[in-house]
């Protein structure tokens, strides 16, 4: 690390402006802060230094989703990591490309939408696909908003409803027989992959998965949804240290539990298979709780998880889609600032009746 930083140090002249590669200081900048502390500092005191920064913040999230990948190549082969490190080559590309031209900073916002996007997408999906999912969603559903922070939709999701809505033949019919092992299908097209629907699909005709196999993840799926232990792993992680917000995920999964319980007459073993099954669990841990994309207001985050949590149920009992989560966390993210505003609005309106 010594050789590293003596050698960023170094050319760091070349870089900085009148340097013969001033247009490449964004990509620098992003080796550099990736590696050590930035240089920056306050000018004027208090120096606050927050353990929090974006780096760690993200650096967190890709660990709670560590356990979704690793269940992820087990069930479905190395192809899951093929799909992972193409869809960081190709946001990666955008990222960089219009840091470029902007002379503006790499955001490390793309460590978590390159990792998360792969992991919503059918196991059989070709990677060209993916590619082009993952660039359109960091290009449309980020950068056209002004960057990480800035986004109104999550940049994932936004990747995956282009796919959906483009090519919907083969978001459809990529699903592979999970149990193929390390080696499994590394670049296997989703034409002579498929092998089985998933539970939800298969349900709708009335065939329902067993909840042993839901919770380990014995089932086709998105690529990293379909462990319901994985994703509680990770869940879990998130919620002890603070990054994902437990109000968003208790109004959400309440709510859509309460729906079902009335949908099927409160059966516990419809409410529970409901749970398991499809993205639910990984949409409300890894999506809704966003910070950028959901409310910021403590109390904002109730009814912005009942609203998910509601169309959810809904979207999957009484539509022809068999899985509503993705639409239904993309309707909240709509809601998210309409949301903060009224809350907002009635905390100081409170606040001068008590003063």
């Amino acid at each position: 690390m010594k050789l590293i930083l003596a050698l960023l140090e170094k050319t760091r002249p070349l870089f900085q402006k009148g340097g013969r590669f001033t247009a490449l200081k964004p990509i620098y900048d992003a080796v550099d802060t990736s590696l050590f502390s930035p240089l920056a500092r306050t000018s004027r005191a208090p120096h606050v230094r927050d353990p929090l920064d974006t780096k760690r913040y993200m650096s967190t999230v890709i660990i709670a989703v560590a356990p979704c990948l690793l269940a992820a190549v087990h069930f479905f082969g190395l192809r899951v990591l093929a799909m992972v490190l193409v869809s960081y080559a190709a946001g990666g590309a955008v990222e960089v490309l219009l840091a470029v031209f902007k002379k503006d900073e790499i955001s490390e916002g793309l460590l978590v939408t390159g990792i998360l996007f792969p992991l919503i997408l059918p196991p059989g999906l070709p990677l060209w696909m993916v590619a082009l999912g993952s660039a359109f969603g960091v290009l449309v559903g980020k950068e056209l908003f002004g960057g990480t922070g800035r986004n109104l939709f999550n940049p994932a999701l936004i990747g995956r409803v282009f796919l959906a809505l483009s090519y919907p033949k083969a978001m459809s019919s990529g699903w592979i027989e999970p149990g193929q092992g390390l080696v499994g299908r590394l670049l296997e097209y989703a034409t002579d992959a498929v092998t089985m629907a998933t539970p939800l699909a298969a349900a709708k005709s009335g065939t329902w998965a067993a909840l042993p196999d839901l919770f380990f993840g014995n089932v086709t799926g998105s690529v990293g949804e379909t462990s319901a232990l994985a994703v509680l792993m990770g869940g879990a992680f998130l919620l002890i240290i603070g990054i994902a917000n437990w109000r968003t995920v208790a109004a959400m999964l309440g709510t859509f539990v309460i729906v079902t319980a009335g949908i099927y007459g409160g059966d516990p073993h419809a409410i529970i298979w409901h749970l398991l099954s499809g993205g639910l669990l990984f949409g409300t841990f890894f999506m809704a709780t966003d910070p950028v994309s959901s409310p910021i207001m403590n109390s904002a985050k109730w009814v912005y998880g009942a609203i998910i949590g509601i169309a959810t149920a809904l979207i999957r009992n009484f539509t022809g889609y068999v899985e509503g989560v993705m639409f239904a966390i993309l309707l909240g993210n709509i809601f998210a600032p309409v949301l903060d505003e009224l809350f907002v609005t009635a905390h100081v309106r409170r606040l001068r009746e008590e003063g």
